[in-house]
């Protein structure tokens, strides 16, 4: 996990609809950059429409939301509109952005150990810094959480 006060690495990826995106087209605004391991499954599911639903409210608080997993393009776009998804799932099926901030770790299920993405959230201010760092995210919890960093 990335260290907060230190500047995000900027990236370039496609979105849901093959729209590149980059960090500094969002300066100025607050970043809620999250990773998150797969498209339509239980956690993730709950993570992203947990974001979906407090979205006016995120952009009341001049906050954009940011779902990045390696999924592609395509899976991205079945998932937003199986679930209504208001805000942007980035693609990173090379593990570029994934790999740079630093999220792709060993992991252990049910004894058996792989690699894959840890669940992590990343609050990055109008300015491009890490303000909050989390890599022990409950999926269900971690929408409101994040609201609530951002009055703080």
């Amino acid at each position: 996990m990335l260290e907060v006060g230190i500047k995000a690495p900027d990236f370039e990826l496609p979105d849901q609809n093959g729209k590149i995106h980059r960090l500094s087209d969002y300066t100025g605004k607050k970043v809620i950059l999250y990773f998150y391991p797969r498209d339509n499954t239980p956690g993730c599911t709950k993570q992203a429409c947990g974001f979906s639903e407090r979205y006016p409210q995120f952009t009341e608080k001049g906050a954009v939301i940011l779902g990045v997993s390696k999924d592609s393009v395509a899976s991205h776009k079945r998932f937003e509109e199986k679930y209504g998804l208001a805000f942007t799932l980035l693609a990173d099926p090379e593990r570029k952005v994934i790999e740079a901030y630093d999220v792709w770790k060993e992991k252990k299920n049910y004894g058996k150990v792989s690699m894959g993405v840890v669940r992590t959230t990343y609050l990055i201010d109008e300015q491009g810094v890490i303000i909050k760092a989390n890599d022990k995210v409950k999926a269900a919890d971690d929408p409101e959480n994040m609201l609530k960093e951002l009055d703080q």
